[in-house]
């Protein structure tokens, strides 16, 4: 019996947690329809390594008449991811990534409330196949490019190749009707030395890389690397053949 109360007294704590938490998430079936996913199973048995992240504010979704969504991918549910939180690692975390607000908001193992886990204690977070870390710059450094916040590393080598997503909500109105909706944006910036720079194409990222601009230009050539097609590729590509020359 002594061997079962330590198991027996972490239910019950959990228990009480996820009812008091419950009270405070909107009882919407959309969070119910999320909560379903596979990814809530896996992440529920490892409970008890995990408890540690839900030390955020509740998220709360956003108002069902906007159209589109702030999700990365406009993937509108919980899907499992790593994050590096604290300097922990943890795995299978049922996640979405909200890109206007640039947080991570998590499902809590009662499969119903929502939180969002610390920017600042948040390093790295992996999620449908891309790695995002998380940056802090100076604020006082007004002639830097980016601002403190994830970034999608498409590439990380002796340059850094960053890929910013954003997503910000829009106001359309006629005489009659006034319509709200989310617009996505992407943005790149490279990193060589300790310098982040603004890149706009292919053009911007060979000035920036200019004492291989010429070995580059001819590896762009001979591999047929279409930069508008696929800037998030080629910037990678390009990056990397830099580190290598």
């Amino acid at each position: 019996m002594n061997k079962l109360l330590p198991g027996i007294c972490f239910i019950v704590s959990f228990f009480c947690c996820s009812y008091c938490l419950g009270q405070a998430a909107s009882g919407d079936s959309t969070a119910q329809a999320m909560a379903s996913s596979p990814a809530v199973g896996f992440f529920n048995a490892a409970i008890g390594q995990q408890s540690r992240l839900y030390n955020g504010p509740e998220y709360n979704l956003y108002d069902p008449t906007i159209k589109g969504n702030a999700y990365f991918q406009d993937i509108y549910e919980f899907r499992p991811g790593e994050v590096v939180y604290d300097g922990i690692v943890y795995n299978n975390v049922p996640m979405m990534y909200d890109m206007n607000k640039d947080i991570v908001a998590v499902l809590l193992y009662n499969n119903f409330s929502r939180f969002a886990l610390l920017n600042e204690r948040l390093q790295s977070f992996d999620l449908l196949n891309h790695h995002f870390v998380y940056i802090t710059t100076d604020s006082l450094n007004t002639s830097s490019p980016i601002r403190t916040g994830f970034y999608d590393e498409v590439y990380k080598g002796n340059v850094q190749a960053l890929v910013k997503w954003t997503k910000n909500i829009q106001t359309s109105s006629t005489a009659t009707t006034i319509e709200v909706f989310f617009t996505q944006n992407k943005y790149y910036y490279l990193k060589k030395g300790n310098t982040y720079y603004s890149i706009g194409g292919q053009s911007g990222l060979l000035n920036v890389l200019k004492d291989k601009k010429k070995e580059l230009q001819q590896y762009i050539k001979a591999n047929k690397i279409k930069y508008k097609d696929n800037p998030d590729k080629a910037m990678a590509l390009i990056a990397a053949r830099y580190d290598q020359l």
